[in-house]
Order: structure tokens, then C-alpha cells, then sequence
């Protein structure tokens, strides 16, 4: 007999319960909760950094999260949080993750989603809910996320056991940053997180039933839509957001430099191609320069590349590029011919159909006569404003002296208002990924809890955030955040003592009825930001900006300049709503 053999069936027996006890040890020592498949499905997306505000429903993730290497960032508040990530996201070009609680904490969420979601910026909404047996019994901060944010997310999805939480996370994940990208949610109720699992996740990946865009337009529409281009006379090429998105600003260059066509860029595309080129019109639409529009009302062939033709850009649909057929490059076929019809539809990826429109131009345009129209209504047509020294800081002044005063490759971020307007106009982009704004749903508090996302995103870049006093209001509680991360960051608070937009708007079309514009209000803003931890400065006259700018600069963490600027600057040009393009307004008599 073997000395490996059992004796008798005692020790047979005996052998077969330690065997049985050692799988079962090892199968316990296996399981985890679908909380920690949650970090783990995080970890391995690469997730670096976080975003959030912890509370009950989410209460497990967050245990887990502080056994992992990933860098949480608690933000003051939901909204905040969301568009840090939303910031973190468009300077990275990784989704932006955010992590909150049920009920209030997903509802503080939508203002951010909602923002992500027009501008197609890649973000995660991780929520808590309540256990799955509770849900619909109006249960403590319990809130039907999935139905609030179906409308408004690219996909949204509840998880429903701790075995298959983590591989609802990673599709979250690489939804956000596939095709057209945008925002995805997971809904995490408790019972789900708090469940053992032996599951180990998966890689992140996009559902096999979902239909990823074509890199590559179709090869005889590109054909076609080159033809029309090398034969215009007055070609113009439209940048959009999508460009940046993809990657493609260094195509755009050498396309539009190799064949010599003006380039004018929708807000979202600041940065796409570099205004202090001789090309560049830059932004157009209601605020955008008077040579961008009409270079665009004037075209005769225009190529427009990842955008949606939203109506503040293009007014009314009517008059937009009223002679001009239309080449339109978008990853999603959904905005082709939407609001303005293709005569060229090339569904593809920018850098991609760029690619292909290059090695399908017959020649280059023969629009040197074209070129010299646009130089033309650029000095019929400039950028500029008076400074008078007995009068208040005009604004624009502001944004110039720190772009003067600003590295380079420095990012923008801002709130929404005229400030947005000012720090667009401006301020010279030559690099992409540097302008970050709310574009498409207008936010206001935007800016300053994006610098947050932005310098965590670039930590060795100047990040420089532009905010009206009323949009500060809304969210000057993230400079705490700022503070306690020690974060680099300038926050320039253009202050009127109005909610400057509408005052302006209520001027225009109101008989001047100033409403509820009027915010004088405010706090002291400088005294606000010391009371936070960070340096406060102020500047009441033009020979205080460049002192407060460089004494903000030198310091190393989060300032806040409050500008005592004009309390009835306006922006202009000017296209009212529904208006032609070519008939934009230099001053209020022109309105």
C-alpha cells in the first residue's frame, strides 16, 4: 500500500473534510463586495482621480475607494464635483469620474450632466441608491435617478447584482469615451455594493450590441466633397469641438495651411487651430468676430468639421452660409443635415476623414483673392475698445493683460456670461484643450470648479479661470477644494455688480428695465476667497492689474483677483438671436 493512501475510511474521511474546508477557505478569501469590484473596475480603466461628496447610499464605495491608490478629490458640492470631472475630462481626454451619494447627491449631479451631455464631454456618474427591495417605496433620499437622468446621459444603466457591478462600471467607462463621446451613469443601490461577489471584473468594454462610428467616411462621398472643395473660390473650413475631441487639431493645421483656406472655429473649437495664424478668423456665431461672420455668410464652399451647427452659431438657419455647399465631417450621423443640410455628409472621425480629404484633394483652391477678403474685413472689422483712465476697467483689458501676462499653453476655464464672451474673444488659443467653458447649456459657476478638474487634469500648466461675480456666487465654494489640494490655480472674477448678460439683453430689447440684473450686492469677494484659505486681491483701477496679476501668478496656490470692471460693458459684435450673421452689431445703435 502507497504512504499516500488513507488506512482506513476514517482517515478517508478525514482527509476529504480538510480538503473541503481548505476550498472553502479559499473561496471566502475570494470574495470581495461589489463595492471593492466597483474600484476595481476603476483600477482597471486606469482611473487616476475622482471626484465627489460622500454620503449614506454610497457609503461602501467610498470604504473601498480608500484602500485603492485612485486620488479622491471631495469637492464642496455635487455640482461641482461634476464639473471638475467635466474639466477633467476635456483636458485629459479621459471620462471624468464622479462619485455621490442617493437622492440629493444625483440630483446635484443633473445641472453638470446635463452640461456634459450638450457638449459632448466625456464624464461617469457613479450614484448610491437605495437597496433594491426599497426602491419605490419613497425610501430616504431615495430618487428614480435612471428616469431623471435617461434624457441627458448617453447611457445610463442599474446595477443589479454584485456579480456583474463592476463590468456595468467598465462599460460606463468606455461608453463615455467611445464614438461621439459624452456622459454614461451607473445607479449603485446599496444592497448590490454591499453583496459578496467571487466575480472578478472585466476589461472595460462597450457592449457587443453597440454599433461603433466608422473611423473612415465613405471613399466617394470624400471624393466628391474634395472636388467641390479644390474647386471653390471662396472655401472656408469650419472647426468644431469634435476636432479637439479627436485628436485631429495637428490635421487641421497642415490641411488648411497646405491649401491655404481660412479657418473660422465654433466656441467648443477654440484652440482647434491657432488664432495667431494668418488663417484664422477665429469664433463665430452671435459673439463671434465680424470677419468670421462674414466669411462664413460669403463662403462658397464650406467645410464644416465636428460640429453640431448649433443656433448660437449659426442664427438664423435661413441666412447661415446662405451661398455655400456644405461639407460636414461628424463621428455621429444623427447631427448630419439636423439643422443645416449637407450637400457633402461624411460621417467618420475628424483626424480620419481630414486624412482622407488630404489624399483626395485634386489641388489646391485657387482663392488667394479670397484670402485677401478676409485680411480685408479684418481691419475693416477689428477686435478693440476704448480705455478711458477716468473710467472704470473696461474688461477686456483684464482678459489681455493676463493673456500678456499668462505661459503659452495656459488653460481657460470660465463660468457663463460676458466674461465667457471677453476671455473668448480676447484671449489668443493656439493649442487645443485650453479653452474649457460651458458651450451648449450655458452654466453659470462653471469656471471655477472646472480649474479645480482642469489643474488636477495638467498639473504642470498655468490654469487661469474667468468668473462674472454672479456666476461665482453659484459655485465660489470649490476654492476650498482648491485650497486643501494646495492647487495652483488664478480664479479673475470680472466683477460689474450685474448679471451682465441679461442686463446687457434687458438694455438691447427690454427698454432698458433692468430687472433683477442688478447684483450689488455681492459679497467682497477678496475677503471671500481669504476666508476660504486662498490669497484674495482686488483692483479697482488700470494701474493696479498688472500688479495683482503678477503678485496672483507668484503665488503658489489658489488666488482670487476680484476686477472692479465697468458695470455697462457690453460684448460686441453681436448677432441677435435668430439673426444673419452678416448683420452683427458693433455697438447698441447697430441692434
Amino acid at each position: 500500500m502507497s504512504k499516500s493512501q488513507p488506512t482506513n475510511e476514517s482517515e478517508a474521511s478525514a482527509d476529504t473534510d480538510e480538503l473541503s474546508e481548505e476550498a472553502s477557505d479559499e473561496q471566502t478569501a475570494n470574495k470581495t463586495k461589489g463595492a471593492q469590484s466597483v474600484v476595481t473596475a476603476l483600477e482597471k480603466a486606469e482611473v487616476e482621480i475622482t471626484f465627489g461628496v460622500q454620503g449614506g447610499a454610497i457609503m461602501p464605495v467610498y470604504d473601498a475607494l480608500a484602500d485603492s491608490d485612485i486620488h479622491h478629490v471631495s469637492m464642496a458640492h455635487e455640482q461641482g464635483a461634476s464639473h471638475a470631472a467635466d474639466a477633467y475630462g476635456i483636458v485629459s481626454g479621459k471620462p471624468g469620474v464622479t462619485i455621490t451619494t442617493s437622492g440629493p447627491g444625483a440630483t446635484n449631479l443633473v445641472t453638470g450632466i446635463a452640461d456634459a451631455n450638450l457638449d459632448s464631454d466625456p464624464i461617469v456618474s457613479l450614484t448610491g441608491q437605495v437597496p433594491q427591495d426599497m426602491v419605490g417605496n419613497d425610501a430616504f433620499q431615495e430618487t428614480n435617478t435612471m428616469g431623471i437622468t435617461s434624457p441627458i446621459t448617453k447611457a445610463n444603466i442599474f446595477a443589479t447584482s454584485p456579480d456583474t457591478v463592476g463590468d456595468d462600471v467598465g462599460t460606463a467607462l468606455a461608453l463615455a469615451a467611445e464614438g461621439r463621446q459624452g456622459p454614461t451613469l451607473v445607479d449603485l443601490p446599496k444592497n448590490v455594493t454591499t453583496s459578496e461577489t467571487d466575480v472578478e471584473p472585466s476589461e472595460p468594454t462597450v457592449p457587443e450590441a453597440y454599433q461603433v462610428p466608422p473611423d473612415e467616411a465613405d471613399p466617394h462621398s470624400v471624393e466628391a466633397a474634395a472636388e467641390a472643395l479644390a474647386a471653390a473660390d471662396r472655401p472656408l473650413i469650419l472647426s468644431g469641438g469634435g476636432v479637439i475631441k479627436s485628436e485631429a487639431s495637428e490635421q487641421l493645421r497642415e490641411f488648411a495651411i497646405e491649401y491655404g483656406i481660412p479657418v473660422v472655429t465654433t466656441m467648443p473649437g477654440l484652440g482647434s487651430f491657432p488664432e495667431d495664424n494668418a488663417l484664422a478668423l477665429e469664433m463665430g456665431g452671435m459673439h463671434g468676430t465680424g470677419y468670421a461672420n462674414m466669411a462664413l455668410s460669403h463662403c462658397d464652399v464650406l467645410l464644416g468639421i465636428g460640429t453640431r451647427f448649433d443656433d448660437r452659431l449659426t442664427g438664423g438657419i435661413e441666412t447661415f452660409a446662405p451661398e455655400a455647399e456644405v461639407i460636414h465631417v461628424d463621428i455621429d450621423p444623427a447631427e448630419i443635415s439636423k439643422n443645416i443640410h449637407a450637400d457633402y455628409p461624411l460621417i467618420g472621425d475628424a483626424g480620419a476623414v481630414i486624412e482622407q480629404l488630404h489624399g483626395a484633394m485634386p489641388g489646391e483652391p485657387d482663392a488667394e483673392a479670397w484670402r485677401d477678403r478676409t485680411m480685408e474685413w479684418k481691419a475693416t472689422y477689428p477686435m478693440g475698445y476704448e480705455t478711458p483712465q477716468d473710467e472704470a476697467v473696461k474688461p477686456q483689458f483684464v482678459v489681455e493683460a493676463m493673456n500678456e501676462a499668462a505661459a503659452d499653453d495656459a488653460i481657460v476655464t470660465t463660468g457663463v456670461g460676458q466674461h465667457q464672451m471677453w476671455a473668448a474673444q480676447y484671449w489668443t488659443y493656439t493649442e487645443p484643450r485650453t479653452w474649457v467653458s460651458s458651450n451648449g447649456l450655458g452654466t453659470m459657476g462653471y469656471g471655477a470648479p472646472a480649474a479645480v478638474g482642469a489643474k488636477l487634469a495638467a498639473p504642470d500648466t498655468q490654469v487661469i479661470a474667468f468668473e462674472g461675480d454672479g456666476s461665482f456666487l453659484m459655485t465660489s465654494q470649490a476654492i476650498a477644494p482648491a485650497v486643501r489640494e494646495n492647487l495652483d490655480i488664478t480664479v479673475a472674477i470680472l466683477n460689474n455688480s450685474y448679471v451682465g448678460m441679461i442686463r446687457q439683453w434687458q438694455d438691447a430689447f427690454y427698454d432698458e428695465r433692468r430687472y433683477e440684473s442688478d447684483w450689488d450686492w455681492g459679497p467682497d469677494f477678496a475677503t471671500l476667497a481669504e476666508a476660504y484659505g486662498a490669497q484674495g486681491l482686488r483692483a479697482m483701477g488700470y494701474d493696479e492689474v498688472p500688479d495683482v496679476i503678477e503678485e496672483a501668478f507668484a503665488y503658489d496656490g489658489p488666488s482670487v483677483i476680484d476686477f472692479h470692471v465697468d458695470p455697462v460693458a457690453d460684448v460686441y459684435p453681436m448677432v441677435p438671436s435668430g439673426g444673419n450673421n452678416a448683420e452683427f452689431a458693433l455697438e447698441a445703435d447697430h441692434l
